[in-house]
């Protein structure tokens, strides 16, 4: 209705500027008019679109569809997987966060949460809360078709995301690949539940959704198909992010962010803000200063994320080697200055 109401004054307006040029016998006036009609055509171009898919109806996706989506994520521990499908919501913001999330890999607990509050960074707090998992926003970042489902499926559909993500979960117990360990606590019953064996450290799982989802092969060790070893220290200074408060209640089907439920659907997605009391929202107008030196991750960290091992801070290690080469020089400054007061006293 709103396009066709459009349409209708366009037309009555081209046509009276038309009806006005013709009778004109200087031609520029005529000539501004239509130009001036051509000008609110790109503009109802551009604005009826965008407000036809703001109001456009929920997308819908089937079982077998959901359970695709959350396959690579359903064995994230339960802390980790509801902070994903949060941030999933906002998948726009996903680069920007994975780029200085990977920059500033480097600082960890108390320096990293300053960080964030320093920077101003403009993003949702549910974004800001998977900084400390550059690998996890870089493969969000790597396929924003994916996290843009994802998000739009758990607006739409919050507890069939939820279903499908129990269905993944109770195949891969049910084959043998899901048990606990010495970096998580798998427990079993009517819900499937994963949470980390030590709060502090979140372990990021690493498996193949074609491997976990199917019976093994004859003679498969199973025990190899989920890599648990590459972790994140997540202390108290995460926990305005949610960070220690954030679960799922799988019999009622409710996903707690920070300690409340996640209300943001479809419906209210423009206008729902989730509460974080103890964060300061910066507006993305606002100007983003950057005040920490940027360092990327090496390859062999990157690699380390990818193959679910232990990771080794390659730039904590130069750190180190600067600091002794530098209480190597003071013990020779020391050492030239004791020498050169000895020489003078004689």
């Amino acid at each position: 209705m709103r396009t066709f109401a459009c349409g209708i004054f366009f037309n009555r307006a081209v046509s009276n500027r038309l009806s006005q040029g013709e009778t004109l016998k200087n031609g520029a006036l005529g000539r501004r008019a239509i130009l001036a009609s051509i000008s609110l055509l790109l503009l109802i171009g551009v604005f009826i679109p965008a407000a036809s898919a703001q109001d456009g109806p929920p997308p819908s996706f089937a079982p077998w569809q959901l359970d695709r989506l959350v396959s690579r994520i359903a064995l994230y521990p339960d802390p980790l997987l509801a902070q994903v499908l949060a941030a999933a919501t906002f998948p726009d913001q996903i680069p920007e966060a994975a780029r200085w999330a990977d920059q500033h890999h480097y600082l960890s607990g108390p320096d990293l949460a300053n960080a964030i509050q320093d920077d101003q960074v403009p993003w949702d707090p549910s974004v800001q809360a998977l900084l400390p998992f550059p690998s996890v926003l870089d493969m969000m970042a790597s396929n924003l078709s994916w996290t843009s489902d994802l998000g739009n499926a758990f607006l739409a559909q919050q507890q069939d995301v939820m279903d499908a993500v129990q269905r993944e979960r109770q195949k891969a117990e049910r084959f043998g690949y899901l048990r606990s360990n010495s970096q998580v606590i798998v427990a079993n019953g009517p819900y499937i539940t994963i949470v980390p064996a030590n709060a502090a450290y979140c372990p990021i799982p690493v498996y193949d959704p074609n491997v976990v989802y199917a019976p093994p092969p004859r003679g498969y060790f199973v025990g190899n198909a989920i890599r648990f070893g590459f972790f994140v220290n997540i202390g108290t200074a995460f926990r305005p992010w949610g960070w220690g408060y954030s679960r799922f209640d799988w019999r009622s089907r409710v996903v707690f962010v920070n300690n409340s439920p996640w209300r943001r659907g479809w419906g209210n997605r423009f206008a729902y803000e989730h509460p974080y009391a103890d964060l300061r929202r910066f507006d993305r107008r606002e100007h983003f200063e950057e005040r920490h030196e940027r360092r990327e991750r090496s390859e062999d960290e990157r690699r380390a994320a990818f193959e679910g091992r232990e990771r080794h801070e390659e730039h904590e290690r130069e750190r180190d080697h600067d600091r002794e080469r530098e209480r190597d020089r003071d013990h020779e400054r020391r050492d030239r200055d004791r020498d050169r007061d000895r020489d003078r006293d004689r």
